[in-house]
């Protein structure tokens, strides 16, 4: 019986790791795309989402967050978000040092094509940065709200309902940062609209996901509705 319990204490570390590994590389992906702007065509109107590319993958880190904070808890979920913040600032330090040392003759990437790629990291992953540590708590705190105040139920509502104001506040913080002083304040209200809009879509669309996710993980570890993982 004690040996099952430790292997279950395992496999509850593993998954946390797991989930905090994953949580990280999206987060990182997110930052080093997000310099690049994309038109996204969908069904929901005929005019196509403008974006930047960074926010594809950016959903998936709050759908992730929920996760946490559904088996783990408010607290172990912060660990997690203040990671991603220091591997954040950490990848900034390393891009500055990759523009320091000049490009060799020959090099497939050229002193300008890094600079251009690369040349506005620190504000891009700055603005990013500050939008995300605030909207991350947000979303954990108004989770853990939700989760309380429902007993663990209606897992829809604190799912979405944290996500998507939690990513209105990302987009605005974000949006504002980047482009204050450079862009008219109707291209930046456009901006928060639209990324804001395809938010609350992935919203949606991955409230199954994290339905089967729960499921799946309560019925591995043997948990009641609300009831966390402790290891």
């Amino acid at each position: 019986m004690q040996e099952k319990t430790i292997k279950k204490s395992k496999e509850a570390a593993y998954l946390y790791i797991f989930l905090g590994g994953l949580f990280i590389a999206f987060l990182v992906v997110c930052n080093l795309i997000a310099n690049k702007f994309v038109s996204v065509q969908t069904f929901l109107r005929e005019e196509p989402f403008i974006l930047s590319a960074g926010i594809l993958p950016y959903p998936v880190t709050f759908l992730i967050t929920d996760l946490l904070s559904e088996f783990y808890g408010r607290k172990r979920t912060a660990v997690v978000i203040s990671t991603g913040f220091a591997a954040s600032m950490l990848i900034i330090g390393v891009l500055n040092l990759g523009a320091v040392f000049p490009a060799i003759e020959g090099s497939p990437v050229s002193n300008e094509m890094y600079a251009s790629v690369f040349g506005n990291s620190w504000r891009v992953i700055g603005a990013s940065m500050l939008a995300y540590i605030i909207a991350q708590l947000v979303d954990v705190q108004l989770y853990e709200f939700w989760k309380k105040k429902t007993k663990g139920k209606m897992l829809w509502l604190r799912n979405n309902g944290s996500t998507i104001f939690s990513q209105l506040v990302d987009t605005i913080l974000v949006v504002v940062v980047l482009f204050t002083g450079l862009k008219s304040s109707t291209e930046i209200v456009s901006i928060i609209t639209d990324g804001w809009l395809f938010k609350v879509v992935c919203a949606f669309i991955d409230t199954p996901v994290i339905y089967v996710s729960v499921f799946l993980i309560r019925r591995y570890f043997k948990l009641k509705t609300g009831e966390e993982i402790n290891f």
